[in-house]
């Protein structure tokens, strides 16, 4: 029962992603671990190849209609790609299983990156909700554009590629107002741009995995995958008629009950 669950909230995540152009990523580790039993790191490489997958299609859609900046792209995975591929090829094998106690909390591996995760669940949460009053400064300041601000977008682009390597999700929350108020693209340039980054950072992310040596169920993978990539494309036609921008806040709401949940979960009630 659960298994089905997971295979419509793997949908929903690629459906969000369609109409929102982000945010549905974040669900895509707490869906692999909670409901289809998979270990958290593992969780975390599954995630960077659905999540890369899909993103490849809702930039695809994107590019057809010229909102993709690839020269932008470029600048800001000349740093996150040696980011997000050093920290699943070298980083993450590196962490020991066991690591400390605090209490009667054993922190272990597969317990980091759940809480890590469910940390920037709660961060992302706090963007969505807040995404009109933040969208709003992002337009006013379209309108007084200067200079492309390289070294901080090159400063941000290793910082996403080390959270995407870590816990596998997308960090399109982090990308979007990178692009806008230091490339200087427009909203609808910028969700385009971000989709592609994302496409690119992940899917590099995962081939760390693979020369890591890490073992694909590619059976489950590509079926959970399938119900993914018809979200999206659902989601890119639906995106026609319904506001993404008005549904950001109450999937924000979503996202943070989600991650206080495996906060609680983990910490407290373990």
């Amino acid at each position: 029962m659960l298994h089905l669950i997971g295979y419509f909230a793997a949908i929903f995540i690629g459906l969000s992603l369609g109409i929102m152009g982000g945010g549905g990523s974040i669900l895509t580790v707490p869906v692999l671990v909670y409901l289809m039993g998979v270990s958290p790191v593992l969780s975390t490489a599954y995630s960077l190849f659905v999540v890369g997958t899909t993103s490849v299609v809702g930039a695809a859609g994107y590019f057809r209609k010229g909102l993709v900046s690839v020269p932008t792209a470029l600048v800001f995975l000349a740093t996150s790609l040696g980011a997000v591929f050093a920290t699943r090829k070298l980083l993450m094998p590196a962490i020991p299983q066991q690591l400390f106690t605090v209490g009667r909390v054993a922190f272990t591996k597969d317990l980091l990156v759940l809480v890590a995760f469910a940390v920037l669940m709660v961060v992302a949460a706090t963007s969505m909700i807040r995404s009109r009053q933040a969208e709003e400064i992002l337009h006013d300041d379209e309108q007084h554009r200067h200079r492309v601000n390289y070294p901080l977008i090159l400063a941000v682009g290793a910082i996403v590629g080390l959270l995407t390597g870590f816990v596998g999700a997308g960090g399109g929350f982090l990308i979007i107002p990178a692009l806008v108020l230091f490339a200087r693209l427009p909203m609808k340039l910028a969700v385009g741009t971000s989709l592609l980054i994302i496409a690119t950072n992940s899917l590099i992310g995962f081939t760390g995995d693979l020369s890591a040596g890490t073992p694909i169920d590619w059976l489950f993978l590509s079926g959970f995958l399938a119900f993914a990539l018809g979200g999206i494309v659902l989601g890119t036609y639906l995106a026609r008629f319904i506001s993404g921008a008005r549904l950001k806040p109450a999937f924000g709401w979503f996202t943070l009950f989600m991650g206080t949940f495996i906060l609680l979960r983990e910490l407290v009630f373990r």
